[in-house]
């Protein structure tokens, strides 16, 4: 199941979207902001049902 989520670039502090597979699990993994090309670390969990998505500045 794919689902679109806006986030804020930690960076650069502009609005994006990411498209996040939730049938993986929990799952952390790093992206380039579109944006500013910065790493951006997603920390995505998961139950199948309800999920929860963090971003945060590769360094913190």
């Amino acid at each position: 199941m794919l689902e679109v989520q806006a986030y804020q670039c930690p960076y650069c502090s502009e609005w994006v979207e990411a498209l996040l597979d939730l049938s993986g699990g929990d799952q952390q993994y790093i992206e380039d902001c579109p944006v500013c090309c910065q790493p951006i670390v997603f920390d995505l969990r998961t139950d199948g049902v309800d999920w929860s998505l963090d971003v945060r500045a590769e360094n913190d």
